[in-house]
């Protein structure tokens, strides 16, 4: 299945809660809340759709508007055989990001809420999800975020499964996201 959204369905958590804290203030203007799951009643909702049994077994969604490019594999716990979940979020034509600015909430990203952080441990996606981010080519170790305006191509084999994830850069060039060591059971 294929859903495309104007708002990646997950985002990166460091982000999300600056975004909150910005709309909890009464300034929600300046900064954009943007993925769905930064509001309660729409993130229930879509986990509701990813758990439900006649969920397809591939589900690739395809989202922008973030002004960087990211890939995340996601899992649903409790769920041995749950559907193969994909997001695809790619940055916009004109706009990037501050590239200290993204490099620095990219890192402080991992760095809060890794795996066994205890601020991971508290978020509801957490113990609702495995959000997996793929690793954007040629960017630096632990690197999650490609910065850079672009434009996605996904290519998908004859079942709906993305094979190759790629970011055409706009000053040329490309970058693709790597497969995770696991993936095989995607092919």
């Amino acid at each position: 299945m294929l859903l495309v959204s104007a708002a990646p369905i997950f985002g990166v958590k460091l982000i999300a809660v600056i975004q909150r804290i910005f709309t909890w203030l009464g300034r929600p203007l300046l900064v954009d809340a943007e993925n769905w799951m930064a509001h309660a009643g729409a993130a229930k909702t879509m986990l509701n759709i990813f758990r439900h049994r006649r969920t397809p077994q591939y589900f690739v969604m395809l989202s922008g508007d973030v002004h960087y490019s990211l890939v995340y594999d996601i899992e649903l716990r409790g769920r041995a055989h749950g559907p193969d979940i994909r997001q695809i979020c790619s940055s916009g034509i004109r706009n990037a990001f501050p590239p200290r600015l993204l490099d620095w909430l990219d890192r402080a990203d991992r760095w809060q809420f890794s795996p066994r952080s205890p601020l991971n441990l508290l978020t509801r996606r957490r113990r609702r999800t495995r959000v997996i981010p793929r690793k954007p080519e040629g960017t630096p170790h632990g690197r999650r975020l490609q910065n850079g305006s672009g434009i996605g191509l996904v290519e998908l084999d004859d079942e709906g499964r993305p094979w190759r994830i790629r970011e055409l850069l706009a000053e040329g060039g490309q970058c693709e996201f790597t497969r995770r060591e696991d993936e095989s059971r995607w092919l």
